[in-house]
């Protein structure tokens, strides 16, 4: 069978989804010692252990001199992209800018009535690194990446916006990364992926001067350098395996179900494909059109792996039931397929996107809709949210006291200072009240 079906009221049931709210993971032992030991060739030996990596790995005559992608190659490259899709970034990147504007952040002051002044300073962080996979060799460069890391940072105002992704054998950066890159204001791009390329934005080599924030998605040696330099530099998410769940009723259409299924299983054997549906038919049904519409993916293998090891739909007695387990799991994209699914909207607390409607397909966020499709997965979009404007803002507080605002409240603050045994906290009020520090 493709798909295991389970009762989630049962001992089985039961088990697979502890299992699911238990899917938070790291990388293994082997892999996160060889992120540290790269991490600290790069620290120790800069540039010379990135041209050694990225020789070794992806392009073998690679040179210094070759480590920045040149304003020819990013001029080149616009010639060498077809004009359909250019027409398509161009709106996915005006979607994008659309939606994201309205998240950007004001600074405010607030005035009490004794004139104190407080407030909150919101500001860009001076520079952020994208890292854009390279896509199978630079076959199937991911544009989306490009546009959906770049435009929020560029809204957000920051300065300094670097692009790194891996080169092919021959040295170059895929055409279509270089326009999307040039679409949304890149112009320092490295050609440098993988572990190194993240310890070159976390630590800063001679070519590659350091990052305040790193975003992007990456594999498993990626997420973990990201991980690693996490707090020398602000990163986006942790991120795992892509991950969906529809909720699905009696009245859903299971070509649909499938379809997006199929969608997120093809990106990897780890992702996750769930479905939790109220109809035993519905349930036999999907499972007939995954077996149909596996046959013509180009990726069925992968796809297959995913949904026989990852895969599971659950029956549940009502949609209430199915809205509550999914809150539970805490899925990365959840889709609707329900009827009048915004009714059952306020019901949804966890999710990293919500899609609603039978023609509200995960590759729509993905693409065109304007919401970003970096979203936390592994269950964390219980306690986090997609990558926004806010990831490349950073909020100081502000606080102005006047000599007799400061009287009024000197008694209050003097106070718990002492509780708290911190004599020269109130001493610091003590000797602007008492007239001693004139």
């Amino acid at each position: 069978m493709t798909i295991r079906i389970v009762e989630a009221d049962t001992v089985d049931g039961r088990k697979l989804i502890d299992r699911l709210l238990d899917r938070f993971s790291v990388a293994d032992t082997g892999c996160r010692d060889t992120v540290t030991d790269i991490i600290e060739e790069v620290r120790s030996r800069g540039d010379d252990a990135v041209l050694e990596y990225t020789r070794k790995f992806d392009a073998p005559n690679m040179s210094v001199d070759d480590l920045q992608v040149t304003k020819q190659e990013l001029s080149d490259a616009l010639a060498k992209v077809d004009d359909d899709v250019l027409r398509s970034l161009r709106l996915a990147a005006e979607r994008i800018r659309l939606f994201h504007e309205r998240e950007m952040e004001n600074s405010w002051l607030l005035t009490r009535d004794d004139g104190t002044v407080t407030g909150r300073l919101v500001r860009p962080v001076d520079s952020a690194g994208l890292y854009v996979p390279g896509g199978q060799g630079g076959s199937t460069p991911l544009v989306s990446s490009v546009l959906m890391n770049g435009i929020p940072a560029s809204i957000a105002g920051v300065g300094r916006r670097v692009m790194v992704t891996p080169p092919g054998a021959d040295g170059m950066v895929s055409p279509a990364l270089l326009v999307a890159a040039s679409e949304v204001g890149i112009t320092e791009i490295y050609k440098a992926g993988s572990a190194w390329a993240i310890a070159a934005l976390a630590y800063g080599t001679v070519s590659i001067p350091p990052v305040d924030v790193i975003v992007g998605p990456g594999n498993q040696y990626v997420a973990e350098a990201k991980r690693q330099v996490m707090g020398r530099v602000r990163i986006d998410m942790i991120a795992g395996p892509s991950e969906v769940l529809i909720v699905a009723d009696e009245k859903a259409q299971p070509p649909f179900i499938a379809s997006d299924m199929l969608a997120q299983a093809e990106h990897d054997p780890q992702a996750l494909a769930l479905l939790i549906t109220t109809s035993e038919d519905i349930a036999a049904r999907t499972i007939g059109e995954l077996e149909k519409q596996l046959e013509s993916l180009s990726r069925q293998d992968i796809a297959r792996t995913s949904l026989q090891n990852k895969g599971v739909i659950f029956l549940t007695e009502t949609i209430e039931d199915a809205i509550e387990l999914a809150n539970m799991i805490a899925i990365e994209h959840l889709e609707l397929q329900v009827r009048e699914p915004w009714q059952w909207l306020p019901k949804v607390r966890h999710a990293g996107a919500v899609f609603l409607g039978d023609y509200t397909p995960e590759a729509a966020g993905d693409y065109v809709a304007g919401p970003n499709h970096v979203l936390p997965t592994m269950g964390t979009a219980r306690i986090s949210s997609a990558l926004g404007v806010e990831t490349f803002l950073k909020k100081s507080s502000i606080i102005s006291y006047s000599r007799n605002a400061l009287l009024g409240d000197a008694e209050h603050i003097r106070r718990l200072a002492l509780l708290e045994g911190l004599t020269a906290h109130e001493r610091s009020v003590a000797v602007r009240v008492e007239g001693s520090g004139e």
